[in-house]
């Protein structure tokens, strides 16, 4: 936990922990420790850190261990409300911003006990995919609609002065579904540090030089349900037919390690997993776990191909691109659409392959487990046929990595924080 002071200005961020909260609570913080260098600026995390933190004297880290059990929400809930309660008691911040839920609800219920700052709450996500997230059991999807509905129309629509979203379509979501005053919103995307990622690119790879001999598709992001990695798998398999030289790299750890190895390995892949075998040229599929520096692979890889299921924005798409690294990714909600194809409705979802302006849209995947000895079905079948054809086109796949990183400077630290300008008012 990071140590007590008294700063005259402070800037407090509160964020989960979880999954992709992670990168984008380090994100703000350096975001907010380099453009505002007269505030202090302190980040509280309710479960943990999985990245390293430099600056332990800004951490609270409150290690709670995480539940999907609605008694033990209600437990949690109170107990950081309590600590971050103290923790605004001491630092006496003017500003306390928190990164989606359940920081929300921390920052908006620990206000009632400390009022001398300005809250803004930030929605990283699609609360109408509540089910998605708590599993299939029916009764606790509907209670956790009805409290956020409850939720939204006491707290939300009345105590900020702002809710920022991470997406138009997250803005969208929650006045639809759940009553959201839309004059009180605001779209902020999440940012990228361009020259950073330039930099990162650009390391040495070591032992995975040779890998990188062959045309590489590469993904990143947590093996868990909501990325749809065991998809590109099963595409990836039929892809190598044609293109036996043809390697997938998968960066990321996750719950579903063990059904993606095994998957990977049931479809007659050649499968190296990062911690347990001798890395050489001859695997088909590369898991690589977590790696510090996702960019030098993207950045030498022919496409970064992104099967999710769902998003609340897709942070590594603008980091990809940032590596001026074709995309190809499904357009799911939500964040792929705005991304790749900004002049477009952001409602809409296609169908069939959509050669958008700045990478290459396609239809979303059921949310499904397959297995190794099922047939692909038509939306596999379609991404196949899409991806044999473009692995055809090196000039397209050059053109769309150019636009790409054309799009990436639109994320860029330096433009977003205007947009934090003009409603923090610092």
């Amino acid at each position: 936990m990071g140590k007590m002071s008294n700063p005259k200005n402070t800037i407090l961020l509160i964020t989960g922990g979880i999954g992709g909260e992670t990168t984008e609570g380090i994100l703000y913080y350096k975001l907010f420790k380099r453009f505002y260098p007269s505030h202090e600026i302190k980040l509280v995390v309710l479960y943990n850190l999985s990245k390293d933190f430099a600056n332990s004297e800004d951490l609270f880290q409150l290690n709670t261990k995480r539940t999907l059990n609605p008694l033990g929400k209600i437990r949690n809930l109170l107990v950081w409300s309590k600590k971050i309660t103290n923790i605004k008691k001491s630092v006496k911040p003017s500003i306390t911003i928190s990164l989606s839920d359940p920081s929300n609800l921390v920052n908006i219920i620990s206000h009632f006990f400390y009022k001398n700052e300005r809250i803004f709450l930030r929605l990283a996500g699609n609360m109408s995919n509540i089910k998605k997230h708590q599993g299939d059991i029916v009764f606790y999807e509907y209670i956790y609609k009805l409290l956020y509905r409850l939720f939204v129309k006491i707290f939300y629509n009345t105590k900020p002065k702002y809710v920022t979203f991470i997406s138009k379509y997250s803005m969208h979501d929650l006045v639809k579904h759940f009553s959201f005053n839309q004059e009180k919103g605001i779209v902020i995307y999440n940012p990228i540090i361009l020259d950073d990622i330039a930099k990162q690119s650009n390391e040495p790879i070591g032992d995975y030089e040779g890998i990188f001999n062959h045309p590489i598709l590469i993904t990143a992001g947590r093996l868990t349900k909501q990325k749809g990695q065991w998809y590109l798998l099963r595409i990836f398999k039929e892809l190598k037919k044609e293109f036996p030289e043809l390697k997938l790299l998968i960066l990321g750890e996750g719950e579903l390690k063990e059904y993606l190895t095994g998957l990977s390995m049931d479809l007659g892949l050649k499968t190296y997993v990062w911690d347990k075998d001798q890395l050489s040229e001859n695997f088909d599929v590369y898991f690589l776990g977590f790696q510090k520096n996702p960019f030098k692979f993207i950045a030498r890889s022919k496409l970064f191909v992104f099967p999710s299921l769902w998003e609340g924005f897709g942070n590594v798409l603008i980091e990809s691109m940032a590596c001026g690294t074709a995309v190809v990714s499904a357009d799911c909600r939500s964040g792929p659409r705005e991304i790749l194809a900004p002049n477009t409705d952001f409602e809409y979802q296609t169908k069939e392959p959509e050669y958008a302006e700045y990478g290459i849209l396609m239809p979303v995947f059921e949310v499904k487990f397959k297995r190794a000895d099922e047939p692909l079905d038509e939306i596999e079948r379609i991404w196949v046929k899409t991806l044999r054809e473009l692995l055809k086109r090196e000039e397209l796949i050059e053109e769309y990595g150019n636009k790409a990183l054309q799009r990436a400077r639109d994320f860029d630290i330096e433009k977003i924080v205007k947009e934090w300008e003009k409603i923090l008012n610092v």
